[in-house]
């Protein structure tokens, strides 16, 4: 019998960036759902501290968030000395006004749309979370609700 989702073979910690405290807790409740452990932070500021205290499997972020955007926090982690800028990041959005493979070239590994698919943002976090073999364009994963 067949997964319903894809899933990552060990349990995952996750850095989940967001200014929105009810998309916050929806993901969590998400990836606890499937054993990952959640750490969550409200802007790309406190993302960038966390990321210099702790290290993470992946980081899902926010694009849109008032002070520092996914986008710069993103620009900043690249920028870092040391394993954090190393770390996978998927973008969460609902902005359509960018292509999601253009999320690539700003540093991302994956994209992930708004509102998100269960199955989508466990295929991202698959994806972004699998050894560094493969260049990144090959684990680029976009999920979109239909």
């Amino acid at each position: 019998m067949s997964q319903p989702f894809a899933t990552v073979g060990r349990s995952l910690v996750i850095l989940h960036v967001d200014d929105d405290p009810m998309n916050l807790r929806v993901v969590e409740e998400i990836l606890t759902a499937f054993r990952h452990r959640t750490v969550k932070v409200g802007s790309g500021a406190e993302a960038l501290e966390r990321l210099a205290e702790q290290s993470f499997d992946v980081v899902l972020m926010d694009i849109h968030m008032p002070g520092m955007s996914g986008i710069q926090a993103v620009e900043r982690l690249r920028a870092l000395a040391g394993p954090a800028c190393d770390t996978p990041v998927i973008a969460l959005t609902a902005d359509i006004s960018r292509h999601p493979a253009e999320y690539l070239d700003l540093g991302f590994q994956g994209y992930v749309s708004k509102p998100i698919l269960v199955s989508g943002l466990l295929e991202a976090i698959k994806a972004a979370a699998e050894p560094r073999r493969a260049p990144a364009a090959s684990r680029f994963k976009i999920s979109r609700a239909v």
